[in-house]
């Protein structure tokens, strides 16, 4: 499996990057939200990658983030929906707002990526909701709504304990219990690690 490529960007289209690593061009598909962070030809760059293999071809595909290519391995678990389709859904919500969507049942939104229709909009939200579950909606809730650095610092904790298979109750309280004693200086691993201690 071939996780990342680091090298010299040598040429980017809105779908398509070429990376030269030690002399060997590698062909990338990209969704449209990593060709806009993409450096300009001739810079180094990295890009994360996921392997599909097919009887007739093995194709790279490329991502700048890890939340990307995360959503487009679950986006492949979804019936019907293959590597083109989840690049073609990642290229048109970003991945906050595709979670929060996809937790919310808002098939009208989803529906409206080019070339998802309300019947695979429909089975996104059926077969991903619980996959995505709390932490998507609560990614989705602070992008809606800006969140102050301190609220933000508590979310971000929340999030860490809920990664860690804490229920959202049980994690908000931890937490809050953390920050309690803690004080408002504390960071976000220093309010993990106490609440891992409480919970």
């Amino acid at each position: 499996m071939i996780s990342f490529l680091r090298g010299k960007l040598v040429s980017a289209t809105p779908t398509r990057a070429i990376v030269d690593c030690n002399g060997v061009g590698y062909e990338i598909a990209i969704p449209l939200s990593s060709f806009d962070k993409l450096p300009t030809p001739g810079g180094d760059v990295r890009i994360l990658t996921c392997l599909h293999v097919r009887e007739d071809a093995q194709l790279l595909y490329g991502f700048m983030t890890e939340q990307e290519r995360e959503l487009f391995k679950l986006l492949l678990s979804v019936s019907g929906i293959g590597p083109k389709s989840a690049l073609t859904v990642l290229g048109g919500m970003s991945p906050v707002a595709l979670k929060g969507a996809i937790v919310a049942n808002d098939v009208k939104s989803l529906s409206k990526i080019k070339g998802v229709g309300a019947k695979t909009a429909e089975r996104l939200c059926v077969e991903l909701r619980d996959k995505v579950g709390e932490i998507g909606a609560l990614e989705a809730a602070g992008a809606k709504h800006a969140l102050s650095p301190e609220e933000q610092k508590l979310n971000d904790a929340i999030l860490a304990m809920i990664s860690l298979g804490y229920k959202r109750l049980e994690a908000h309280k931890a937490v809050r219990a953390a920050l309690d004693k803690l004080g408002t200086s504390a960071g976000v691993e220093e309010l993990v690690r106490q609440a891992l201690k409480a919970a």
